[in-house]
């Protein structure tokens, strides 16, 4: 404990982690300012209307998107798309690399070349997710009132002009998000600059969560109570699962010391239960956003042929029906083995472990050991995306739970404890992340302490 304190207080005494955090808070107060900033043109008695309305019937998937962008999202706010546009194009490009022949041979030629095409391609990719993302969620704020639309958006005749403006306002204020995160990896805390976003959205609602829940004069002990329990468990099983490794026996060669020969060196290949992350839960959810996207566009006119099964495709993906979130679930663990494959992949450790001349006991150099540490390790992704998985689905299931027990608001309760489970897994690995950047800062200067507790 003392040698903790000692290291805390250190981070102040050097200069150079003082003004790393210093920028990093102040980066972070800047975004939550400017995150407050409507939307150009927005109907602000149309959006505290819907906001009221949602708050009543539920919205598990609208209270998902407003946890993770921080309540931006009921705000309609420039920043109400935050940083995912650009981690959605950051994943497109990654999974395109072992699809397409030329860029894994870029990748595998030149590596730090490869890299920066990478990060130029995914900023220019990033200005049409957003766009897309930006005309989809006004459609759908829209066709929660059509008679009293958020916003007058349409490219025809009046309408053009504010819809043009919008839709850049909106592409911008992701582009800055963006460009806050890289000057926070850069100048800040170094490399967890979109993390603490992201981080920073999610933490700033959790106030009003519990605010909601306080409300509640019947049940809000009940439901405190509930909080803390399943924080805690969830807590206790993302540590648990994300720090999962299976250590596979390797070998080294022994070195010439002289003119003796050492012994071989017996080590370990640790691999992660839960390689990818709370990568599949927001790709995942990103997909199932399009169906509705696409639905808006057709909802529009009640006189439509089309208009009944537009509608019901709407409702469908718009995360209030048990169809969304068992499609929810299968996509996570499907993303989850998928995009484990595709990191492991480029990994390439069996040509890795084959180059320094090392061996897995009974398995073959190159191709075999690759084959052979693949098996591996999607057996043992199963039980990591089985979790993520129940991660992704549990608002319904604490829904449906609270709904059997008629305790409080039902689904609008199980809305505010999303935080115990979505928000909770980026929550805990990003302050995961960042104390480990920190704690490597102090050993850079000369501090061997660790603020980590292991």
């Amino acid at each position: 404990m003392k040698n903790t304190w000692s290291a805390w207080r250190y981070l102040w005494k050097s200069d150079d982690i003082r003004r790393m955090l210093l920028v990093t808070m102040l980066l972070l107060v800047i975004y939550r300012l400017a995150a407050n900033v409507p939307v150009p043109g927005i109907n602000v008695a149309a959006l505290e209307a819907l906001r009221a309305q949602l708050s009543q019937t539920g919205g598990n998937f609208f209270n998902f998107l407003d946890l993770l962008s921080g309540g931006t999202v009921s705000r309609f706010s420039l920043l109400s798309m935050g940083v995912y546009p650009y981690i959605t194009a950051q994943i497109i490009i990654q999974l395109l690399v072992p699809i397409i022949p030329s860029l894994q041979k870029r990748m595998e030629e030149n590596p730090t070349e490869g890299r920066k095409w990478m990060e130029k391609w995914t900023y220019y990719m990033t200005v049409p997710m957003a766009a897309l993302s930006a005309v989809g969620q006004i459609n759908i704020f829209n066709s929660f009132s059509p008679s009293n639309p958020i916003l007058n958006f349409g490219f025809t005749g009046e309408k053009i002009l504010p819809s043009l403006t919008a839709l850049l306002a909106m592409i911008a204020g992701t582009m800055f998000a963006i460009w806050l995160g890289e000057l926070i990896s850069e100048y800040g805390i170094r490399g967890q600059g979109l993390s603490l976003i992201i981080f920073a959205g999610i933490v700033a609602k959790m106030p009003s969560n519990l605010g909601g829940i306080l409300a509640d004069k019947q049940t809000w002990w009940i439901m405190l109570i509930l909080m803390v329990v399943i924080i805690v468990a969830t807590i206790f099983a993302i540590v648990y699962v994300q720090q999962g490794r299976r250590n596979v026996p390797v070998m080294y060669p022994g070195r010439r010391v002289g003119n003796r020969m050492s012994m071989p060196v017996k080590a370990s290949l640790p691999l992660m239960v839960n390689m990818a992350g709370m990568i599949p839960l927001i790709f995942a959810s990103a997909i199932l956003q399009f169906p509705a996207i696409v639905a808006s566009y057709f909802a529009t006119d009640p006189t439509a042929s089309y208009y009944g099964f537009a509608k019901g495709v709407q409702t469908t993906f718009g995360g209030n029906s048990p169809t969304y979130w068992i499609i929810y679930f299968f996509m996570v663990v499907l993303f989850t083995f998928f995009y484990t494959d595709v990191l492991f992949t480029q990994q390439n450790y069996g040509e890795n472990l084959k180059r320094v001349g090392a061996q897995i006991p009974g398995v073959n150099r190159g191709a075999p050991t690759q084959k052979y540490l693949t098996k591996v390790q999607r057996r043992i992704t199963l039980p990591g995306a089985l979790f993520l998985g129940i991660v992704a689905i549990l608002p319904f299931l604490l829904s449906l739970l609270l709904s059997s027990f008629n305790i409080g608001a039902g689904t609008s309760n199980a809305g505010l404890l999303l935080v115990s489970s979505s928000g909770l897994l980026i929550v805990v690995g990003v302050v995961r992340d960042t104390f480990a950047t920190i704690d490597a800062e102090l050993k850079l200067h000369g501090y061997q302490d660790s603020i980590l507790v292991r």
